[in-house]
């Protein structure tokens, strides 16, 4: 019974069927929050390498940074160097295209927050 009111509702379009998300190649306007919760804006340029894999380059007051990124169902996450350290941020994609995310730093307490939008 449960399958056949599943169907009818999804035959009907009042259950959407799941959906993968999907970040694009482009430029995004970054703001967020450094481990001291201080705040930065920068940009993030993000070019696709495949279906699930990308490089991204952060500008964000006066210094940039690289990394891959890869995308997992409505996860991202990039792994990136800056100066000696390896930094990880994991973001959840969002309906309107936008990335909001947590980051952190080896070696270094806490996390910062960070959101990018498209441009």
């Amino acid at each position: 019974m449960k399958k056949i009111l599943a169907g009818a509702l999804l035959g009907l379009g009042l259950i959407a069927p799941a959906q993968a998300q999907t970040v694009n190649a482009g430029t995004y306007a970054v703001e967020g929050t450094n481990l001291d919760g201080s705040a930065y804006k920068g940009t993030a340029t993000i070019e696709l390498t495949s279906e699930t894999t990308c490089a991204i380059e952060w500008n964000t007051g006066g210094t940039t940074s690289n990394g891959i990124c890869m995308l997992y169902d409505n996860a991202f996450a990039a792994a990136y160097v800056l100066g000696d350290a390896v930094g990880l941020i994991v973001y959840e994609v969002q309906d309107d295209g936008s990335l909001h995310g947590a980051w952190t730093i080896s070696g270094k307490d806490g996390s910062g927050t960070e959101v990018l939008t498209p441009e």
